[in-house]
């Protein structure tokens, strides 16, 4: 089974290394060197023309591992004692504790102590005066940080703070004059780049592996933060958590968080943390012991190919808005379901992974600029996002057998009743009782509400029937589903 990993291993010694420099050998100094290097002589006569890729030497990373590998730490967790049943719990008079008084000596307690577990991650030093950045889920509960340094210093370490969102961890040391890292600017990455990563894998301390940068603004199945990951193929196992991610100019540009992987071990898929949120989040936890965040009021979903082509866009990309919050910003700054966000505060949005990130990490309060594609045109806009509170409250339906009415999506459905409507407190008017055919094959299900066709809002049964007969091949249905809003592309027969 495939399965999301975090890093961190427990009992293993850990610690970090660091490594990455370019070095600009030329075919020439390889073929001195004693290197057979292939040209374009050396190539047949019919295909000479078609060898135009130049031939450069593989980077020397043992520089930036040199001056940059005293920056990287390993760090040691203790973690809080929790209890744990020591057998089954009978009560005095069970038949069972009469067999456990006459064969087993003494009967199972319940509770009992357990020893404290112990793990180990990575992490980097960030300031001189001992601020670090590591994983979330390296330090979260523990009793007792240590960090270790390359020279095999050990200093017992402060936890400032803690954001599960994103998995970033700042830890403090009592230490002056110490190594640092430089930070990048993960925004420049781009695919095919060389990258270096350093750790302790499975315990052997101050491991660099290299590879190249596989994807940029990564989501991930089931997570539930906000931030995409840096994906690549550098070798990263567990114990590289909260590791640095280093491109060649010697800067951090993400921290070691998960992999992806069959055994537990390294696939070839390895995800890290943009530094540039986590940097966010340290500076927030440093200044406040907390993050806040932002938020504008709408939910969204990433464009298909068939949501691109019933919206009209040249392409898919872009985040689609389903539900716009009732006076929230989104909704102040004239942003309806139905609008395609192509553009967040200058930043060109490909997946809608990338919007949370942008709007999560301006500041409440603060206009920013929204692009967004409405009725075959661009609009601009402008948002002030409010400070993030979180709920997870769900709305209950609770329909009641009536008449249905059948269209050519495969749905049978019928008007909310007021009382119906209040309870659910929504803005739709047409409740799915049954589905089939293309709408069932799409995700349609039972007890979904019907706000839209194609961004047009629809209120009745006619509304609905009247919007599929436009002569479209797909229909992108809103609806409402435990609160959420989602776009549904059904492709009509």
């Amino acid at each position: 089974m495939v399965a999301l990993s975090r890093l961190a291993v427990a009992v293993l010694p850990l610690s970090l290394a660091i490594a990455g420099c370019s070095n600009n050998l030329s075919a020439a100094g390889l073929s001195a060197a004693g290197v057979d290097v292939p040209t374009v002589a050396d190539a047949p006569a019919a295909t000479q023309s078609a060898v135009t890729v130049p031939v450069r030497a593989l980077p020397d990373f043992t520089v930036m591992v040199e001056k940059y590998g005293p920056a990287v730490v390993n760090v040691a967790v203790v973690e809080k004692a929790q209890p744990v049943s020591s057998g089954p719990q009978f009560a005095p008079h069970d038949p069972m504790s009469e067999f456990f008084r006459r064969f087993g000596g003494q009967i199972p307690r319940g509770a009992m102590p357990q020893q404290p577990s112990r793990g180990e991650g990575s992490g980097f030093i960030v300031s001189s005066d001992g601020y670090i950045l590591t994983n979330a889920h390296v330090v979260n509960g523990a009793a007792q940080v240590t960090v270790k340094m390359t020279d095999r210093r050990e200093y017992s370490a402060k936890v400032v703070g803690v954001d599960e969102r994103t998995d970033v961890a700042v830890i403090k040391i009592d230490a002056k004059n110490l190594p640092t890292v430089r930070i990048g600017d993960p925004a420049k990455l781009k695919p095919g780049e060389w990258v270096i990563a350093i750790g302790s894998p499975f315990g052997f301390e101050n491991s660099v592996t290299a590879g190249i940068v596989s994807a940029t603004s990564r989501s991930m199945p089931g997570e539930g933060g906000y931030g995409s990951f840096i994906q690549t193929d550098v070798a990263v196992n567990p114990g590289n958590s909260g590791g640095p991610l280093f491109n060649l100019n010697g800067e951090v540009i993400g921290i070691n968080s998960q992999i992806y992987s069959r055994t537990g071990g390294y696939m070839g898929l390895s995800f890290a943390i943009p530094i540039d949120i986590a940097s966010n989040v340290r500076e927030q936890l440093i200044s406040y012991g907390k993050v806040t965040r932002s938020r504008i009021g709408v939910s969204i979903q990433d464009v298909n190919a068939q949501l691109a082509d019933s919206f009209g866009l040249d392409r898919p990309r872009g985040a689609l808005v389903g539900m716009v919050e009732s006076d929230g910003p989104g909704e102040k700054a004239g942003i309806k379901a139905g609008d395609v966000i192509l553009k967040v505060d200058g930043k060109e949005i490909e997946t809608s992974a990338q919007v949370p990130s942008i709007v999560a990490n301006t500041k409440p309060g603060k206009e920013i600029a929204i692009e967004v594609w409405r009725d075959g045109s661009l609009k601009r806009l402008a948002a002030r996002p409010v400070e993030l509170q979180e709920d997870g409250a769900k709305v209950a339906f609770n329909g009641k057998d009536a008449g249905d009415t059948q269209n050519k999506l495969g749905l049978a459905v019928r008007p909310l009743g007021a009382d119906e409507k209040r309870q659910a407190d929504t803005e739709g008017s047409l409740l799915v009782e049954d589905v089939t055919g293309p709408a069932a094959e799409a995700g349609v299900q039972p007890g979904d509400i019907i706000l839209g066709v194609n961004g047009a809002r629809v209120k009745s049964v006619k509304e609905l029937r009247d919007a599929t007969q436009k002569g479209s091949k797909v229909v992108a249905l809103l609806i409402e589903r435990e609160n959420q809003q989602i776009f549904v592309p059904i492709q009509l027969s």
